[in-house]
């Protein structure tokens, strides 16, 4: 009983589970990165797939050969070299054949092999398979001892631990696959280029990756595409991990009504084409992208083609922006190299991976030469043997006539001398070496010439066959030459190199399928998605904003009512107006001096009689209110933005100081207690400028007077004020324009600027209107031209448009004429100006027919005291 408690307590081991499971865990991850899941860097191939092409090699499947069934294919990957799933191995045969997989597929397909709609293949004993043209090319001289073999799994053949591999798979198709704790995705690349980049590694081995570039720009997808922007190659080519952005390849077609298409050729690698059609049709059904009215997959045999039909009314640009954005027709490649390099699994970069397929095609091209070395040298001693006997053949003859058996026979043979007898054919045909060295010399056979002279058939011992022996000797001999040569010359093994690459590529070089654009999507942009277009803002006094079409009001004779253009509260006006492009900068400037960035398309969109949001869900504006909105595009060092405050200071600034947008603001001027500014301005730095009061008075001065200052400066005096008045107003001097005048009585009236002389910055400032008493004060002055159209706002939400043309040109110390008819308590807040440039766009897209020329409900009276 002892002894059996003794031999079963030999069998166990006492150890730390800990390291047990470590040690376990780590043999398992790397049996799945050596033998499932990592790429080979030498041929590019994982075992499931190395293994499928040896057994269609063991089975003859050549490209002009017949096909195969694919189940007797895997069926003998499996008996004979892959012990696993049939399912498995006949997915890996399946992809290999699929165009859309791979950038040069390497079997050649019969039957249902899938789709790019992810529809999978027929049952392996439906379809049949063979060699692809550049499959036999990985093969080539695997039977010349150019690579080593190893035992398969029940040791009854050999395998080789990878192929010869004259055909540059990694690079030109690529591989993918996950392992423990690591994953690869190396992309295909066009033949052509990979072949340049190899050339170009052979010929300057310290060339840089700028060079690489040059004559391999980047990736190649089978299924085309455009690759936007260089960086994510530059970093997978310097690195070995980088991000491509890859999008659809597009044009658009209009049809003879009108109709828009945006017609999709190409898709990004790696993406299903149903999903594609899948997730246009849900964006539409979401409302994500409503511009689409119909999505239809029109691909066939000649091609692929997707269209996604535009309504009438929407912008191609922007439905391709949001198609792009919203589904996979734009699509992230992430690229990481990581491949078997001596069984171990690394991250590459371009160079290492050009570098180990030249080195390994050098170790076939020396271990092949040498093969062909050994054979040949054997073969000469045969022939050597044979020259000898043919010789003395004679004497040959009746030795092996006496001979009992063939072992004494082959004995005999090596035992008897043999010399070489002079003969003018042998010496004609034999190299000089060879006559003069054994020529009157006793010589003996090996074994090997003493075999291949006994099985050696009498008709080699006619005169022809003599000659074709010796000059089959003469050609061996030159041959063996030239093998010493080639493994004694690195040179000659690199010109062999190069002619495999220039065979390759003539053989199956074709053009490039993937576009590669300089756009840059790294920071893609939200604007891209929105339609740029001039629109209508509206703040009002408590801070409600919203944006409208700017062609929403028709344009009314001057003294009429309006239309509503604001549902506002009882309490609450439209105090700012103006136009802007979607895609333009809003410097929203407060009274409190403090400057916050906003994007037009952020404001809401609504209808005419909406209130709008308020500011206060956009802009974190405290208790301050809006002095001034500028709509900016670029931030510049040759603009400056001038201001003017309620006490008659103003401010110059250089406009990019203000170029660094800042989610909580920033000052934008130092102000005085009881202070606030009363407008903003962008001007050239050769400016004139007006600033008008309340009481109706003005100032015109050159704003070189006012020198640029920091952006938290407190400014100049531009206007000495009378006690009680306050600036109103700052307007830029235009050439040809006129001053525009408003009061808060709805009087007003225009003045040519001529009138208005330029004086010193601080002074008091002339007379600009007069009859206060019945106009009220000064609620606003603008510089405007004849074709001008202004925009008039009341306290209680009235909206009324009219050209300028109704606003005659009178002089300046004037009482002005009736601009707007009030209703009782109502008073005018706000005139914006609207040019005839910013409505062109509006017009053409409204196409005269927003725009109606009706006479307003009011009419225009003169005024007895228009001009004193």
């Amino acid at each position: 009983m002892a002894d059996i408690n003794e031999t079963i307590n030999d069998r166990f081991e006492d150890m730390k589970i800990l390291d047990e499971m470590k040690t376990s865990y780590l043999n398992y991850a790397m049996s799945v990165i050596v033998s499932r899941a990592l790429p080979d860097v030498r041929d590019g191939l994982k075992p499931s797939q190395r293994r499928i092409l040896v057994a269609m090699n063991d089975l003859n499947l050549g490209p002009r050969g017949k096909h195969r069934k694919c189940a007797k294919i895997v069926g003998d990957t499996s008996g004979n070299y892959h012990p696993h799933g049939d399912q498995a191995t006949y997915g890996t045969l399946v992809r290999l054949g699929q165009h859309w997989n791979m950038r040069y597929t390497l079997v050649d397909p019969q039957g249902n092999f899938g789709s790019i709609d992810a529809d999978p293949p027929a049952a392996m004993r439906y379809t049949e398979a063979r060699f692809a043209s550049p499959a036999p090319d990985m093969m080539e001289d695997i039977e010349k001892d150019t690579v080593d073999f190893v035992p398969n799994y029940d040791e009854t053949r050999k395998e080789p631990v990878v192929l010869p591999s004259k055909f540059p798979n990694l690079l030109v198709n690529g591989a993918s696959g996950i392992a423990v704790g690591m994953a690869t995705n190396i992309a295909p690349h066009n033949l052509n280029e990979v072949c340049d980049a190899l050339l170009l590694m052979i010929d300057n081995p310290d060339c840089t990756f700028k060079d690489i570039l040059e004559v391999l720009p980047g990736p190649d997808f089978p299924t085309g595409g455009i690759i936007c922007g260089r960086k994510g190659i530059l970093d997978a080519y310097v690195h070995g991990r980088g991000h491509l952005k890859v999008r659809a390849k597009h044009h658009i077609e209009e049809s003879k009504r009108g109709k828009i298409s945006i017609i999709f050729t190409e898709i990004p690698y790696m993406v299903v084409k149903a999903t594609i059609v899948s997730k246009i049709a849900d964006c539409v059904r979401e409302g994500t992208i409503p511009e689409i009215s119909d999505v239809r997959d029109e691909s066939d045999r000649k091609g692929m083609r997707i269209v996604v039909e535009v309504r009438k009314d929407a912008d191609e640009n922007v439905v391709l922006n949001k198609l792009y954005r919203y589904t996979p027709l734009q699509n992230t490649f992430a690229i990481n190299n990581v491949a078997l390099v001596n069984s171990r699994p690394e991250t590459l970069n371009i160079k290492q991976m050009l570098k180990l397929y030249i080195e390994h095609r050098l170790i076939v091209i020396r271990r092949r030469t040498r093969y062909l070395l050994k054979k040949a040298r054997n073969r000469a001693h045969i022939l050597e043997g044979l020259i000898l006997a043919v010789s003395d053949i004679d004497e040959i003859i009746e030795l092996i006539k006496k001979s009992p058996d063939a072992p004494t026979a082959k004995i005999n043979l090596m035992e008897k001398p043999l010399k070489l007898v002079e003969s003018e054919t042998l010496r004609r045909l034999l190299p000089e070496s060879f006559v003069s060295e054994r020529h009157g010399k006793e010589q003996f056979l090996t074994g090997p010439q003493a075999d291949a002279i006994l099985t050696m058939q009498l008709q080699r011992l006619t005169g022809l066959e003599i000659e074709k022996l010796a000059k089959e000797y003469g050609d061996l001999t030159e041959k063996i030459e030239g093998y010493e040569a080639l493994l004694s010359n690195k040179d000659m093994q690199f010109d062999v190199v190069r002619e495999d690459i220039h065979e390759i590529k003539g053989k199956y070089g074709d053009d490039r399928r993937t576009n590669i654009s300089e756009e840059d999507l790294t920071g893609f942009d939200l604007e891209d998605l929105i339609t740029e277009e001039e629109v209508l803002v509206m703040i009002s006094h408590q801070g409600y904003m919203k944006r409208m079409p700017i062609d929403t009001y028709r344009k009314q004779a001057r003294g009429g009512r309006g239309i509503i253009g604001s549902s506002t509260k009882e309490d609450d006006f439209i105090e700012h107006l103006f136009t802007a492009s979607t895609h333009d900068y809003l410097l929203v400037f407060t009274t409190g001096g403090i400057c916050y960035w906003l994007k037009v398309y952020n404001i809401p969109a609504m209808s005419r009689q909406s209130k709008g949001r308020n500011i206060a869900n956009l802009l974190d504006l405290g208790d301050d209110s809006i002095a001034s909105i500028l709509n900016v595009r670029e931030f510049d060092d040759q603009r400056q933005l001038l201001m003017a405050t309620r006490n008659g200071i103003v401010k110059k600034t250089v406009l990019s100081a203000y170029g660094n947008p800042r989610s909580n603001g920033v000052k934008a001027v130092r102000l005085d207690e009881g202070d606030w500014v009363i407008g903003v301005d962008v001007t050239s730095g050769e400016n004139e400028i007006i600033l008008g009061t309340e009481k109706g008075m003005t100032i015109r001065f050159h704003e070189a007077d006012a020198r640029s200052m920091g952006r938290v400066s407190r400014g100049v005096k531009g206007i000495s004020l009378a006690k009680d008045d306050a600036v109103v107003g700052m307007v830029i001097v235009e050439e040809g324009a006129s001053l525009l005048t408003a009061c808060e009585n709805g009087y007003g009236k225009r003045t040519a600027l001529e009138e208005y002389r330029v004086q010193s910055r601080g002074g008091k400032g002339i007379i600009n209107i007069k009859g206060l008493d019945r106009n009220g004060k000064v609620i606003a002055i603008k510089a405007v031209q004849d074709e001008d159209d202004i925009m008039m706002i009341t306290a209680q939400g009235m909206i009324i448009r009219t050209g300028l043309e109704e606003v005659r040109v009178i002089g300046r110390s004037t009482s002005g004429v009736r601009m707007i008819n009030l209703k009782k308590d109502d008073k005018l807040v706000a005139v914006e100006r609207l040019s005839l440039e910013e409505e062109e766009e509006a017009a053409e897209s409204a196409q005269n027919g927003e725009e109606s020329s009706s006479e307003a409900e009011g009419s225009a009276e003169p005024d007895e005291n228009a001009e004193e």
